[in-house]
């Protein structure tokens, strides 16, 4: 049984019943029992009043626990729960946290359905091989997945009917250790399911098997998770079932493990298992995204759906395409996952050896210019959609130079190929503090009003003081963050005290702080300043206007010129002569990406152009007041303003990448020496920098508006999700009218 929209009926799959976030903590009083129902949901990571109640139950347990509520209502003493069961500040805000909750639970009102009341609710399903959404489900390795994580919940604020279909890995991508020379070293980063709000799905009988994918002349058993962003469920594939073999168990352990053939399983179990899990949920899509190629099987499985239920080859691709949308983020030609027709066939021959068209499948992957057996993720991705896009508008230029061929006819820029540009979902990365004085000058509706001409200029209200007083409330909160966070390592890991020089136990919360923070992959150059260290000591240890650098990031596991790319800028947090002004935190994620957008005072931003698809960190960084230095690349492209941070101008397309190297690292120390450093130290002898401050409010100004998930997603829905939802409409009413 299903209803109109799509989504399951009373028959269908049942969760674990019983799992609440508290279940072996305190027993909650009547008062307060929805403090359960709150942690269960991830709307709470960005609602300020959620946030604020598990707050006021324990801050210094909430600190600890990493901002887990779960956790937190475990350990918790009830004595406390008890007390504020009867404080009058604290209920009014447990209430105003109700009333969100019991809003969201509807979807009247909201920006999807008063734009587009005749879509209905039949979800989109947005595919991605990772989501990064909070630091207690660690299923995300970087950008990508945050990316995907801030999509989900841009799409419940503006009530988008989204579902979102990943990978769970029940050991995460890794945690990362760097030793006493600077080596990155790679470790599990497991997670007890249990501490967190993810609940396993089961069939009617009470099986966790949803469904079966053939897979190496054998079946693969499936299950799922479900985890509830807001409106947003995303449901997590699991193959780590006892009716498995050993090796299709390992398939979801760990994000981006494993050789080729691995990686070609893990794609095969979300596009193919996606598809089959959602309709064993009595799940019906009316649009299909898939974000980056890793999900392209997802449109190959419904063809062939297609074909084995009696259609052409040309007409089960042209419904595919109909319904079908793709996002690519690879700025690169060589960056597309590919596979030999052998790879292919010997994991999901079984599938494709029962229809007559297997070979125009296969086809569907060849790439224009390459010879021989080889299928390529992303060319059967744009094949199969209707609507293709890059994520900035310099990232759209690059796409469809990179993709011409499959276009032999037509100019670069009639290429069918479009770009979405990028953005964060500001609740989750705007601080609280930053927040509360929007509020003040703004109104406190100014986040429903986010779209509206001239709400922005009234930032200039903002008082110079009352600004760069809640910054410096902010910076002082990483520098005491960092230096627990080294406490607790040196207690626990280290064995030098070189270790604590390095992870920035000698940092000042009053020199200009540049924060540097993403995956240590070569072309974002993230030593790019090291390069000539003179001019940078000269830089950072001046007396008068000293300079501090934050570092942090992962090396992809296989990636050994990343690692030593990072083990090169970890030897100067050691170096003497640099007096202790450079630190490097390890074990990047969420919780730290957050304390360092919001804590330091410029970002840095170096890849090489025109490497860098879009990039977001600078965009978190914005929201809080963070101008930033960057290469033109990406984003920065369209968000550089003048006034909103510094831009090093592009190398002259003559130059090799030696040559385009040194040239930015020079525009980069003229832009530090000459413009940032003198601004930021002009100020009175007491009394915030105004000039600086000045940059700060552009920047927050610039982003808000601009570069919001909002905007992103509401750009997605008018410009891709609309036509396939309508075409699939369409599709269901030429379908019913033939019978």
């Amino acid at each position: 049984m299903r209803k109109k929209d799509g989504t399951s009926g009373a028959v269908g799959p049942r969760t674990a019943g019983g799992k609440a976030p508290a279940a072996d903590g305190p027993v909650l009083p009547p008062r307060l029992e929805r403090l359960a129902e709150f942690g269960s949901n991830l709307a709470w990571t960005w609602d300020r009043d959620a946030r604020d109640v598990f707050r006021r139950l324990d801050l210094n347990l909430w600190r600890r626990t990493h901002h887990n509520p779960i956790d937190l209502l475990r350990l918790v003493e009830p004595s406390r729960i008890t007390r504020l069961a009867e404080d009058p500040a604290f209920l009014e805000r447990y209430d105003a946290v109700c009333r969100r909750a019991d809003r969201d639970s509807e979807h009247h009102g909201t920006w999807w359905e008063s734009e587009f009341p005749g879509l209905g609710r039949r979800p989109i399903a947005y595919f991605c091989a990772e989501f990064g959404l909070h630091e207690s489900v660690p299923i995300y390795s970087g950008g990508l997945g945050v990316l995907a994580g801030d999509h989900c919940k841009a799409a419940s604020d503006l009530g988008v009917p989204l579902v979102g279909v990943g990978l769970l890995y029940a050991r995460g991508y890794f945690d990362q250790r760097v030793d006493t020379e600077g080596w990155q070293h790679d470790g599990d980063a497991t997670f007890e399911t249990s501490r967190t709000p993810l609940e396993r799905l089961f069939t009617p009988d009470g099986s966790p098997v949803l469904t079966r994918v053939y897979g190496s002349n054998r079946k693969i058993h499936i299950g799922a998770w479900r985890l509830n962003v807001g409106r947003v469920s995303l449901i997590l594939l699991d193959s780590d079932l006892e009716e498995n073999a050993p090796e299709d168990r390992e398939l979801t352990h760990k994000l981006y493990a494993g050789g080729v053939s691995h990686r070609l399983r893990q794609e095969g179990l979300l596009g193919i298992g996606g598809v089959r899990v959602l309709e064993a949920l009595g799940i019906e899509p009316a649009a299909w995204h898939a974000n980056e190629g890793h999900a392209a099987f997802m449109m190959v499985e419904r063809a062939r759906r297609l074909i084995a239920a009696g259609a052409t080859m040309d007409e089960a691709t042209a419904a595919v395409r109909a319904t079908s949308v793709f996002t690519t983020h690879t700025p690169v030609a060589a960056g597309h996952d590919v596979f030999t027709h052998e790879q292919l066939e010997e994991w999901a021959g079984d599938n494709w050896d029962r229809i007559e068209t297997r070979d125009e499948l296969l086809a569907l992957g060849r790439h224009p210019t390459e010879e021989g057996d080889r299928f390529h993720m992303t060319a059967a991705a744009i094949r199969l959609s209707g609507k293709v896009n890059g994520v900035s508008e310099r990232h759209g230029s690059v796409t469809r130079e990179i993709w011409k061929s499959m276009w032999p006819e037509r100019d670069v820029a009639e290429v069918p190929i479009g770009h979405v540009t990028n953005g964060v979902h500001l609740a989750t990365w705007m601080h609280n503090d930053i927040m509360d004085l929007l509020d003040h000058h703004l109104g406190p509706d100014w986040g429903l009003r986010i779209d509206e001409d001239g709400l922005w200029d009234g930032i200039d209200r903002i008082p110079d003081e009352e600004l760069w007083r809640v910054h410096q409330s902010l910076k002082i909160g990483l520098i005491d963050f960092m230096r627990e966070d080294a406490r607790r390592r040196w207690r626990d890991e280290w064995s030098e005290a070189a270790h604590l020089v390095g992870a920035g136990t000698l940092l000042s919360p009053f020199p200009l702080t540049i924060g540097f923070a993403r995956r240590f992959a070569t072309y974002k150059r993230a030593d790019l300043l090291f390069r000539d260290s003179d001019r940078l000591l000269a830089l950072l240890s001046n007396p008068r206007r000293p300079v501090q650098l934050v570092f942090a990031g992962k090396a992809h596991p296989r990636d050994d010129e990343g690692k030593r790319v990072l083990q090169g800028v970890y030897a100067h947090t050691r170096d003497p002569r640099f007096e202790g002004r450079i630190a490097f935190l390890e074990d990047y994620g969420l919780h730290i990406a957050h304390r360092l957008v919001e804590g330091v005072d410029l970002w840095l931003n170096l890849p090489r152009v025109p490497l860098e698809a879009s990039g977001t960190s600078g965009m978190k960084a914005a929201l809080n007041g963070v101008p930033m230095l960057s290469t033109r690349d990406g984003w920065w492209e369209e968000g550089y303003a003048g006034e909103n941070g510094w831009s090093i101008p592009r190398a002259p397309e003559k130059m090799d990448q030696k040559e385009a190297d040194a040239h930015d690292a020079e525009h980069a120390f003229r832009l530090l020496e000459e413009e940032i450093v003198p601004r930021f130290y002009d100020r009175p002898i007491e009394g915030p920098p105004a000039a600086w401050i000045q940059t700060m409010r552009k920047a927050i100004a610039i982003a808000a508006p601009r570069f919001t998930a909002r905007r992103m997603v509401q750009d997605y829905v008018r410009d891709y999700y609309a036509p396939a939802v309508a075409a699939s409409s369409e599709a269901a009413a030429g379908t019913s009218s033939s019978t």
